[in-house]
């Protein structure tokens, strides 16, 4: 597929068939988020694949919509803040950046194998730090349920806005 279908084709996907991607078409997807850039090279990302029932449901505390819990597998990412690259102009730190882009790329990566992902970054930091093995300096910023989107899906209608309001030639 070409990358402009790719891109038509990605979208927030809601519900999801309870059969796991295999292990190769993970693996894919988070070698994808490997090769990723990243500020200065730092890579101060790390991958929770959340696969078990126990550590499911225990991710789902911290997003407790119906929806999420239909995805048979989790993504969660995170930046290592004593790794991330910050900005010597003004202070700003370069690891959500980062980050959001390694996921861009899984969702990517598994639009192109069939699979379907939807960010969620809206979810209790707390509930996932208590969720998740994290080291000290470790920050869970996004959770990506993966899996096949629900039998008859279709790609929604994107309500984007147009070039001429988000572009300006200077």
């Amino acid at each position: 597929m070409n990358f402009e279908t790719l891109v038509q084709r990605r979208y927030s996907v809601r519900a999801y068939q309870q059969v796991l991607p295999s292990d190769a078409e993970i693996k894919a997807v988070l070698d994808a988020a490997r090769l990723a850039p990243s500020a200065c090279n730092r890579q101060p990302w790390h991958f929770y694949v959340v696969r078990s029932q126990s550590a499911r449901e225990a991710l789902s505390a911290a997003y407790p919509r119906p929806w999420f819990a239909t995805a048979p597998l989790y993504i969660a990412i995170t930046i290592h803040h004593d790794e991330e690259w910050v900005r010597t102009s003004d202070g700003h730190r370069h690891g959500i950046v980062d980050a959001s882009i390694a996921a861009e790329h899984i969702c990517l990566a598994a639009t192109a194998a069939g699979l379907g992902t939807c960010w969620v970054c809206a979810f209790d930091v707390e509930a996932a730090r208590k969720a998740l093995p994290l080291s000290s300096d470790e920050e869970p910023v996004i959770i990506l349920p993966i899996g096949y989107p629900e039998e008859g899906a279709a790609v929604p209608e994107k309500n984007r806005k147009t070039l001429a309001e988000i572009v300006t030639e200077i």
